[in-house]
């Protein structure tokens, strides 16, 4: 329910901007490089995945905006153990709300906060899927920051971004966990100026 209101009260202050300034919404996706950091200094692999979903690009000022993102992502890490290779695969629904400086040529850098909703958490060894949502914090928040490209006249783009998770997203023990990753994307801005 909290997750409800929150979102209808965002959604409330986005189009009351949106409605005072020049928006476009787009979509995007692209390839996610993710990794799980543990404060007991376990290193793990990699977990090559995938993110999806749309945005809103508001302009505030010629040379700044403000973009916030609805993104389905798949994120976790790889590892291996003696019965072989475990794949963790963690799906969110995160929320960034970045903060864009547009340059005349196209070149924007960026940085905000993002919120990560868990939807689903398993856990694969040798083909069987063990079910860890019970094990993983239903909230992540995390900031990022990145740089990103769009062709003016057809509204297409590009944009790399690291996100830095700030919350142990392990619910039980005592080993902090973060999620830290690179995303690379593809985007549209329906009627690009």
């Amino acid at each position: 329910m909290k997750f409800y209101s929150g979102l209808a009260i965002a959604l409330f202050l986005i189009v009351g901007t949106v409605r005072a300034q020049h928006a476009n919404f787009g979509v995007k996706g692209g390839l996610n490089l993710y990794n799980i950091e543990n404060d007991n200094n376990a290193k793990y692999d990699t977990k090559t995945a995938f993110h999806l979903g749309m945005l809103l690009h508001i302009h505030m000022a010629p040379h700044f905006a403000v973009q916030p993102e609805l993104l389905y992502s798949v994120q976790g890490a790889t590892y291996n153990t003696g019965n072989g290779k475990v794949n963790l695969n963690l799906e969110y629904a995160n929320v960034p709300f970045m903060f864009q400086y547009m340059f005349d040529n196209g070149f924007r850098l960026e940085a905000g906060p993002q919120v990560g909703f868990l939807i689903n958490a398993k856990s694969e060894l040798n083909g069987s899927d063990t079910d860890i949502k019970d094990s993983i914090k239903k909230i992540d928040f995390a900031i990022g920051a990145g740089i990103g490209y769009i062709h003016p006249p057809s509204g297409w783009g590009v944009d790399a971004r690291y996100n830095y998770g700030l919350s142990n997203i392990n619910e039980n023990g005592s080993v902090n966990s973060y999620n830290r990753g690179f995303q690379l994307g593809v985007l549209y801005q329906f009627q690009h100026k």
